[in-house]
């Protein structure tokens, strides 16, 4: 019997040390990024304009003009929405607001299509 208990004690002690040797495979961080982006785009279809229109959202895609007027606004309130370690950038036909995507990051992605255009919202982790 002993021999057999020792026997286990190393099986388990090896299965131990193969798991911190290997470690776990880490989960796809894309998936969550995804969802904060989608959840970005879904507030900004839902939420009432500043000035005109049926929504934030296409108050923004509405012209050049209303995307210039609302661009500060857009950048704060999409920095409102998401949490604090979490970066974007909003893309419109008439301009871009938030920051350069740095290389080789993982990304989440949603986009809104308008009467006027896409809107696509990219996150990654600061």
């Amino acid at each position: 019997m002993p021999a057999v208990e020792g026997a286990l004690a190393v099986v388990l002690v090896l299965g131990v040390v193969v798991g911190f040797a290997l470690g776990v495979p880490q989960p796809n961080g894309t998936q969550q990024l995804d969802a904060y982006a989608e959840d970005a785009a879904t507030i900004l279809t839902q939420e009432p304009p500043r000035h005109r229109g049926g929504t934030r959202l296409a108050e923004v895609m509405e012209s050049a003009d209303a995307f210039e007027r609302e661009r500060a606004a857009l950048d704060r309130r999409v920095g409102r929405i998401l949490p604090d370690n979490v970066m974007f950038r909003v893309e419109t036909p008439y301009g871009r607001v938030g920051h350069r995507k740095p290389a080789r990051v993982a990304v989440g992605t949603a986009t809104v299509t308008t009467r006027h255009g896409d809107l696509t919202i990219r996150v990654w982790y600061a």
